[in-house]
């Protein structure tokens, strides 16, 4: 290829592909909106599935820098319900398939592999457009303008590159996730700690569209996912910036649940955090554009079910492999891209391979009900 490749977005998707790409010598240019790599927290914890986001970085070359990140223990896991009993639990024997990364480490780790220079910082973009040319001008706030023969659109939920290919967008899919985090937890959270356990922790209620789940992370720390089936309006009642209103609110919906695992809101040692679950239509495609394509949550937000980091990163090194292999023909690898993209987001993964990779293949009936009533 002679022509770099200008990449927006620095999460796991966007570095993923610099990083494919330098592997096979094609330069490429990310723009990302923050200002540092150190701007903001990185989020929670990521299994890396040997099936998808493991191949990506088998891909990139960095299976031995990712073993080094790997948080041994935290593929531990056990699903209790609401009245703390354990309905399945597992310990992590060194031997399961979704090793556990903190996903700030897994984004150093790639930004680390990189050419120095190749992230340019601070440039948030306010548009994009197809010049007469062909090619793509992006707009940025801090008045910069960058013109791409090859413009790839990592920018997550909210693209500002997907216009130029489609004007499907994010819509709200009734479900919400409140952030939690319980910091010093074996000391100063010993209860909570204890139930969670040494991995990740799924606590179920009877109905569908409510849970409390946890994550052991790095440092004695806990994170929680809150769910609720709850419009939007709901949520817009609650004043956030009270801490103790708004983690009493939430904890309010669960009332009966046994107060270890209420005690994953109430003891917050932050004020919630409202993540809104917004998904783009299923089956989304769109007519080839020359010059612009789509990867991760700007090509298929979809809610959250443990994949979106591990395809983010296999769209990735899937675009990187047919640019390489196609040098002389950038849209002919785009269109073979895209096309194997959309099969793959379009076959949903089997139920049964799912649940196996996740509890192993001795699942308690109890345990399939719950999926049973989830997914009906």
């Amino acid at each position: 290829m002679n022509i770099p490749v200008t990449i927006i977005g620095a999460g796991l998707g966007g570095l993923t592909l610099a990083r494919v790409l330098h592997v096979h010598g094609i330069p490429s240019e990310v723009y990302e909106a923050e200002a540092s790599p150190t701007a903001r927290l990185q989020g929670g914890m990521l299994d890396i599935h040997d099936y998808n986001g493991q191949l990506a970085l088998e891909a990139a070359g960095l299976m031995d820098e990712f073993r080094g990140i790997v948080l041994d223990g935290r593929q531990a896991l056990r699903v209790l319900d609401v009245d703390g009993n354990v309905l399945f639990e597992r310990a992590d024997d060194g031997t399961g398939g979704r090793p556990e990364a903190q996903r700030g480490d897994l984004r150093k780790m790639l930004l680390d592999s990189l050419p120095e220079g190749t992230v340019r910082w601070g440039h948030k973009v306010t548009g994009a457009r197809t010049l007469d040319d062909g090619r793509h001008e992006v707009t940025f706030e801090n008045g910069a303008t960058v013109v791409a023969g090859l413009l790839v659109g990592a920018d997550g939920a909210w693209s500002r590159i997907r216009p130029l290919l489609t004007g499907a967008t994010p819509e709200y899919s009734g479900t919400s996730i409140v952030e939690t985090y319980l910091y010093d937890s074996d000391t100063r959270h010993a209860a909570v700690a204890k139930t969670v356990g040494g991995g990740s922790m799924f606590g179920n209620g009877v109905e569908p569209g409510m849970g409390i789940n946890a994550h052991r992370e790095s440092g004695d720390t806990l994170h929680a996912y809150v769910e609720l089936d709850k419009p939007l309006e709901w949520f817009d009642a609650i004043d956030f910036t009270d801490a103790e209103a708004a983690k009493a609110r939430i904890a309010a919906e669960f009332e009966g649940w046994v107060p270890e695992l209420t005690a994953l809101i109430t003891e917050s040692d932050i004020a919630p955090i409202h993540r809104p679950a917004y998904a783009l239509p299923s089956g989304l495609r769109w007519e080839r554009v020359p010059g612009v394509t789509l990867l991760g949550d700007a090509a298929h937000l979809a809610l959250a079910n443990g994949e979106g980091a591990n395809l983010a990163m296999l769209d990735g090194a899937e675009l990187g492999k047919a640019l390489a292999a196609r040098p002389g023909d950038v849209e002919a690898a785009l269109a073979e891209y895209e096309l194997a993209m959309f099969v793959r987001c379009e076959t949903p993964i089997e139920e049964d391979f799912l649940l196996e990779s996740i509890f192993g293949d001795e699942i308690p009936q109890q345990l399939l009900n719950i999926f049973e009533r989830r997914n009906g």
